[in-house]
């Protein structure tokens, strides 16, 4: 079916290649080409496609029983959240089906919490210039990027932005009203930054003194893909609430949103809630899947392999100065920042059967399945390399 015929919403622009078939790093097109994956459907197929393990555990659970609604006690998902628990800060865990979903409860719950103790005032929500939060309306006006709010309206009150990284600028914007700083330990969309650990914990300190709440959103950088099972464990710093998705289904539509005891006292009967979030379906995936993430083989493995990306992409910058300005992100979440629009440089990738992502300022964004190896990195980087230099050829002729 031609783009003309199709009856899809266009909001995409999909190029031509139709995938029907996934295994490991590696996917197919309906014409039997095959294309290394270094983009895991943005960070989601954590584990690469179908693997067994999932296709195992989803299978048994939908011969059993895939939905009853959370009017009725979900085993999965005590299972889920007690291993949630117990590997991070968060005393609660709240399942959706998505991280749009995962960001609005974590913002419900922080506004709640001021209102529970007292505080209604406290609303304001300051967010980072190129954040991504989601798309849903609360989370676009909390997102740092403009065109997302452009033509749905009037912006919703207590919604701020602040330069990313800028201590002192943040600063001036706190105050009574502050409810919350939300912030993505490594940004996706603005460009695959990775805050410091130096800023999360001045972050930290921040809302303590100012009796704000601190949000991680670890949707896309969570789940093992710096190298730890959250981002923000690198930096020593806990959040007061997080919201997590994408990878911690390894493909199947799931999220959280995870808080202290504390942070949720709000969130009591009645004020929130969902009817798909934490189906069975999703559990038994989600179970399965963070067996997976939380084996410490698996985050060797990761880190091994993102050291070797990371150099490899020095090299790529080293050997083209005049195309890369900078290496980006953390783990297996990263970025070349380049003087030329990354648009381009992706779909030549995909000629050569590479698959990649972009992202704000000038980034070609690399987010493969967490057990890529080191050969598929040196393929794609070789790739990538010979795009680059074609492009300084063609520029030169």
């Amino acid at each position: 079916m031609s783009a003309a015929e199709s009856h899809i919403l266009p909001v995409y622009a999909p190029p031509e290649q139709i995938f029907v078939r996934g295994e490991g790093c590696w996917i197919w097109d309906e014409r039997s080409d095959k294309y290394l994956d270094c983009i895991a459907g943005i960070a989601v197929n954590a584990l690469g496609h179908a693997p067994p393990v999932l296709q195992k555990a989803l299978t048994e659970q939908a011969a059993k029983l895939w939905h009853t609604s959370n009017m009725f006690k979900i085993k999965g998902q005590e299972e889920l959240a007690a291993k949630y628990v117990r590997d991070s800060f968060a005393d609660v865990v709240f399942f959706t089906n998505s991280g749009t979903e995962a960001i609005e409860g974590a913002l419900k719950t922080a506004r709640k919490y001021h209102s529970a103790s007292g505080n209604p005032e406290k609303i304001d929500i300051i967010g980072f210039q190129g954040s991504f939060h989601g798309r849903s309306y609360a989370a676009i006006n909390a997102s740092g990027n403009p065109n997302y709010l452009d033509g749905f309206g009037p912006r919703l009150p207590g919604f701020i932005q602040a330069p990313f990284g800028d201590l002192d600028e943040l600063k001036k914007l706190v105050g009574p009203t502050t409810a919350a700083i939300i912030i993505e330990p490594v940004q996706g969309e603005g460009g695959v930054r990775a805050a410091s650990d130096e800023f999360l914990r001045a972050l930290r300190k921040l809302c303590d003194d100012a009796g704000a709440l601190l949000i991680f959103d670890e949707v896309q950088s969570g789940a093992g893909r710096t190298g730890k099972m959250w981002a923000h464990q690198w930096s020593g710093v806990t959040p007061d609430i997080m919201a997590v998705a994408k990878g911690v289904g390894g493909g199947f539509p799931m999220g959280a949103f995870l808080a202290t005891e504390d942070a949720a006292k709000g969130m009591v009967k009645g004020v929130h809630g969902t009817t798909f979030g934490g189906n069975p379906l999703a559990m038994a995936v989600g179970n399965a899947c963070y067996d997976e993430l939380s084996k410490p083989d698996f985050l060797e493995h990761v880190n091994k392999v993102a050291n070797h990306l990371g150099q490899a992409l020095e090299g790529v910058k080293d050997r083209h100065p005049e195309l890369v300005v900078a290496v980006t992100g953390k783990g297996l979440l990263r970025g070349l920042k380049l003087k030329i629009d990354p648009k381009g440089v992706q779909g030549k990738l995909r000629d050569r059967k590479v698959l990649v992502g972009v992202a704000g300022d000038n980034v070609l964004r690399l987010a493969p399945p967490l057990v890529i190896g080191e050969d598929e990195v040196r393929q794609a980087v070789d790739a990538i390399d010979a795009v680059l230099a074609a492009q300084l050829a063609e520029a030169g002729a």
